[in-house]
């Protein structure tokens, strides 16, 4: 992580608990802001519900920070919409917005035409999918655009326990992002290698900003929006904050490599044409939970290459006769 990456980490990097919600609303009355959280949901009729309820009484009800609610259905075989509705929040089949664009498949897309469906100044995601749902993921999500007029987008970090047949794995979760998102960003994007979790389902940014980038319909739509505005409105227009705790089920491996093969060919799409496709950097930074945050720890990961056998003047050499062939035993 170069200099500038580091001191964008300390000065962009935020925690819930720097947030008061009610300070937070005069300051969102004092800026005109109105905020719109969404959670795009398929077949979520066991999680759902909870989600909008805690935001609802939280977040609405207690402190009206929330201004809009909007569970976006991306065509629920299950009781999603109902029990979303049930529990508050206003419904939309994902299908019923701009129908003359069609449907395409994937997360993106319902996130895409959410825009359409809101009003809100910020716009805050939340998956469907949490379980103990806590209120403060959409106070850390907002607080800082609320409190800082340059900070235009932020993503959610935390921790992913991972259920194994061994018991809980307390960091285990997030492997696409340490197997595929964070090496291929930090290799032609290093600029986003403070970003603790590229991928999470959790972030928020302000409309002027969201409605000036494409959104890649599928699983790839979380990097493509950290690549797009990072081009558009700078490394300091984005920040991060901590957020704790993160728990939802889990996918199994061929669905995750599914998930990584999108992830690359949206990155891919976003090199520029005739990009000299050799990394821009060497180095991968990876994340550590301390007391009070994350400590980062830098690794070289350059590879080199062993010119083809052929080519050694000594491999010619002992095919000549002229050096001894090695034997084993």
């Amino acid at each position: 992580m170069d200099n500038d990456v580091r001191d964008w980490f300390q000065r962009r990097t935020y925690r819930t608990a720097d947030f008061d919600p009610r300070r937070l609303v005069e300051a969102k009355n004092r800026n005109g802001d109105r905020i719109s959280v969404v959670l795009p949901a398929l077949n979520e009729e066991r999680t759902v519900g909870q989600i909008v309820e805690r935001i609802r009484s939280s977040l609405v009800a207690d402190v009206p920070l929330v201004d809009e609610l909007v569970v976006i259905d991306s065509g629920s075989q299950d009781r999603t919409a109902m029990v979303a509705r049930s529990a508050g929040a206003t419904v939309i089949n994902s299908e019923e917005l701009l129908p003359s664009h069609g449907r395409w498949p994937g997360k993106g897309d319902v996130l895409w035409k959410s825009l359409f469906a809101t009003s809100g100044d910020i716009v805050a995601f939340v998956d469907a999918d949490l379980i103990d749902f806590d209120p403060s993921f959409v106070v850390g999500l907002v607080g800082p655009m609320l409190t800082d007029e340059k900070v235009g987008y932020v993503k959610g970090l935390y921790d992913r326990p991972l259920q194994t047949a061994h018991g809980i794995a307390p960091e285990g979760g997030g492997r696409v992002t340490e197997l595929i998102a964070r090496p291929l960003l930090n290799a032609m994007w290093p600029e986003l290698a403070g970003f603790v979790q590229p991928l999470s389902g959790e972030y928020a940014g302000r409309r002027r900003l969201l409605e000036a980038v494409p959104f890649a319909s599928g699983y790839g739509v979380e990097v493509a929006l950290l690549i797009d505005l990072l081009e558009m409105a700078g490394l300091d227009a984005l920040a991060q904050t901590d957020l704790g705790v993160r728990r939802h089920s889990h996918q199994a491996d061929p669905a995750l490599g599914r998930m990584a093969g999108q992830i690359l060919q949206t990155a891919l799409q976003r090199l520029p044409a005739g990009f000299n496709y050799g990394p821009q950097s060497a180095m991968l930074t990876q994340f550590v939970r301390v007391a009070d945050g994350h400590e980062f720890v830098d690794w070289d990961v350059a590879t080199r290459d062993r010119p083809p056998m052929r080519s050694v003047p000594e491999y010619a050499r002992r095919g000549q006769g002229l050096m001894p062939v090695p034997r084993l035993g």
